[in-house]
């Protein structure tokens, strides 16, 4: 069913900056803000699902000591 809302110029440019950063056409944009708020779409459970249906991903210590790792890996590359 078509639809035409009146939007004051500044959420009309918002709009449109976000929905082209996203990749959406206005109607998809505005179309999936409808179902959030209307309860349609909730993005905790898909990912809780998603979380659910896959395996471990990644290695499990991938995060710790970033900063030291990537220092060593510069000076491994870098002379002095």
């Amino acid at each position: 069913m078509a639809m035409s809302v009146r939007l004051p110029p500044t959420l009309e440019a918002r709009l449109e900056q976000e929905s082209k950063r996203l990749g959406l056409s206005k109607s998809e944009f505005v179309i999936d803000a409808l179902e959030r708020m209307l309860g349609f779409k909730n993005p905790a459970t898909l990912l809780r699902t998603v979380r659910k249906t896959s395996g471990p991903r990644g290695h499990a210590g991938a995060s710790s000591n970033v900063s030291a790792r990537f220092k060593a890996k510069l000076r491994a590359h870098v002379p002095d």
